[in-house]
């Protein structure tokens, strides 16, 4: 998800300005996601926690992402997909750190690829000031499947 030393920090004084304790479980939490590349469902992180300390509940990991969201910390993704053998639930990724990027979704895998293409963004810009707005951001997240040659 990031540079794990700037994210565990990061989390550490927005928790401390929220009034918020960060017990060993939340950073445990915080460390594990902070680690992880890509957009990691809640069973992935889950997971990995667990094999760090197996007496973490999913209850205190649900709650503990769920600080994380309100403070703008995570995004949360719902690409509603299939892949890997069922419907996956939300995904997550830092928030902030990062330049803005839009995803490749492989439906046949649940894959996510990040991307960036300023024709993209121009064109996104540009429609907003046609129907009198000013872009203050968006998501664009494209489904595909490989092709096959």
């Amino acid at each position: 998800m990031g540079r794990a030393s700037d994210m565990v920090e990061r989390y550490h004084e927005c928790f401390l300005k929220a009034g918020l304790r960060l017990t060993r479980q939340r950073r445990l939490i915080v460390e594990v996601l902070s680690h992880m590349d890509g957009h990691p469902t809640v069973s992935e992180v889950y997971e990995r926690v667990r094999r760090e300390d197996s007496r973490i509940s999913l209850g205190t990991l649900y709650r503990t992402i769920s600080l994380l969201e309100r403070y703008d910390l995570i995004e949360r993704y719902d690409f509603g997909i299939l892949g890997r053998g069922g419907r996956e639930g939300a995904r997550f990724e830092s928030a902030g750190g990062k330049k803005h990027h839009d995803h490749l979704i492989d439906v046949d895998t649940g894959e996510v690829l990040e991307f960036r293409e300023e024709r993209i963004e121009e064109l996104q810009r540009e429609v907003a000031e046609r129907m009198g707005y000013e872009l203050q951001g968006h998501r664009l997240e494209l489904y595909a499947v490989k092709r096959k040659e």
